[in-house]
């Protein structure tokens, strides 16, 4: 294990491939205050092109996973000349930002939620490409109780969850547990706290067994082709696969199953 930053958010390397991003604020419940959206946008932005790592896991310190935006800092904006537009505008431009990074980082993205993930923060989850928590975890996206509709989170979470579902939270601001989250797909699955760092990581390294190239291709075209019509998504993939077919992953993944080989892949 290689510590590399502490502060807000904690980043470490482990088992050379994994790095874990670790929202360290557990006083503010690990909310995405400016300082905390710098951090993690940096830190994927970085990994995203580090031939080293192969998987990033978004955990946290506390009961909290993420509160999601800093309304100490939202009520303090307030005070500027304009009420705080310019500030509002920047910061959720910044939050989508983030969002957006973390679905186009040519790494896998993997959120260990232990702990309760609203607004934002259950946006952060719903980004992330694959999800798992703790079986006491709950979530909510509760922005219409404070008359400010989660708007932001809906762009996430209508995309990961039916539409019915979607606006069921967001109309209601109601908690869901990890039960529900897991019903209707806005979590992989549910363990046992003391169980799921353990289950993530083993998670993690088993994706990290695969080739980085391969997954990158696949990742990328996933969320392509995901918005275009069918005809479309079919068109695209076909070329997807005729071009990645030509890689030599391919060539040695497609040699390593006929030969009942592990395969080596080229990563370099």
């Amino acid at each position: 294990m290689k510590k590399i930053s502490e502060g807000i958010l904690l980043s470490e390397v482990k088992e050379k491939c994994i790095l874990r991003l670790t929202l360290n604020d557990p006083d503010n419940k690990n909310s995405l205050s400016e300082e905390m959206l710098l951090k993690l946008s940096q830190n994927i932005k970085e990994a995203s092109f580090k031939k080293s790592i192969k998987v990033i896991v978004i955990a946290a310190k506390g009961d909290v996973f993420c509160s999601g935006h800093n309304l100490k800092e939202i009520t303090a904006a307030r005070n500027h000349k304009d009420n705080g537009a310019e500030y509002f505008k920047d910061l959720f431009d910044k939050c989508s930002l983030l969002m957006q990074s973390i679905v186009n980082c040519s790494k896998p993205v993997i959120a260990e939620v232990c702990g309760i993930a609203t607004a934002a923060g259950c946006q952060l989850v719903a980004s992330c490409d694959l999800a798992i928590s703790s079986k006491s975890s709950k979530f909510a996206t509760p922005g219409v109780n404070l008359g400010l509709f989660c708007s932001t989170p809906m762009v996430a979470l209508s995309r990961n969850v039916a539409k019915k579902d979607a606006m069921k939270m967001l109309l209601t601001g109601d908690m869901i547990d990890s039960h529900e989250a897991k019903r209707i797909s806005l979590i992989n699955d549910y363990v046992s706290s003391e169980n799921l760092t353990s289950t993530v990581m083993e998670l993690a390294n088993k994706i990290a067994e695969k080739s980085s190239k391969t997954v990158k291709i696949g990742k990328e075209a996933f969320y392509n082709q995901v918005e275009l019509s069918l005809s479309d998504a079919y068109k695209y993939t076909s070329n997807v696969m005729a071009e990645n077919t030509m890689n030599d992953d391919a060539k040695e993944g497609i040699s390593s199953f006929i030969d009942k080989r592990k395969p080596t892949w080229n990563d370099d």
